[in-house]
């Protein structure tokens, strides 16, 4: 298999502070309402009814860091009508903002919302796995921003003997549309994705 670069997330160990998505957004100045990296609370459950109070029963909830997937089926490019978006030898999907001319087909393709519209300039940015700092050697900035150090990073099947080959859960889509380049350790409260009982619990922040 040729090298795929790609993310790990521990969703059993984040807090959802959020320190990646800020990291990504201060490091790339992204507008406020642009965010290549978001970090998602995915929660459901029951509380048990008492005469007196509510007894907790089963509330769970998690949360779940999310970028660019880097798919190996990166519907994100096919749509493109410019080909301002490429897929590199290292798998790591890039955009060229110079040729592209704000269509959003790309945002629609893409079931996991990584490609984001800079209004102002009227195109279509994403995250391009920190290309500059890899090559001198460094980290991604959401990577060395976890505080939890949930992140991390490397090719595909490197990371898959590592962490284990599970990339999904809920709410992310189910890994067989794109085969995003992700490796999941999941929560103990996880759902499978197409099973699961919740619902995005902070969707008002992330739209």
């Amino acid at each position: 298999m040729a090298k795929q670069m790609a993310f790990y997330f521990n969703a059993s160990t984040c807090t959802g502070c959020k320190a990646c998505q800020v990291a990504c957004q201060d490091r790339n100045n992204l507008p406020v309402d642009v965010r290549w990296r978001r970090v998602y609370q995915y929660g459901g459950g029951s509380w048990t009814p008492h005469p007196n109070l509510l007894i907790a029963n089963n509330i769970y909830v998690y949360s779940l860091s999310v970028a660019c997937m880097h798919c190996e089926n990166a519907l994100c490019a096919d749509v493109c009508p410019t080909a301002a978006i490429t897929k590199r030898s290292d798998g790591v999907v890039l955009l060229d903002s110079t040729k592209c001319i704000g269509c959003r087909y790309c945002e629609w393709a893409c079931p996991y919302g990584a490609p984001q519209f800079d209004e102002a300039a009227g195109v279509m940015t994403k995250c391009d796995f920190c290309q500059d700092l890899q090559a001198k050697g460094e980290n991604p900035a959401c990577v060395d921003a976890c505080v939890m150090r949930c992140l991390d990073y490397g090719d595909l099947e490197e990371l898959r003997a590592k962490y284990g080959d599970l990339s999904s859960i809920e709410p992310l889509p189910k890994a067989s549309i794109t085969h995003p380049a992700l490796v999941l350790t999941p929560h103990k409260h996880a759902q499978p994705t197409g099973a699961g009982n919740g619902k995005l619990i902070n969707l008002p922040e992330e739209v």
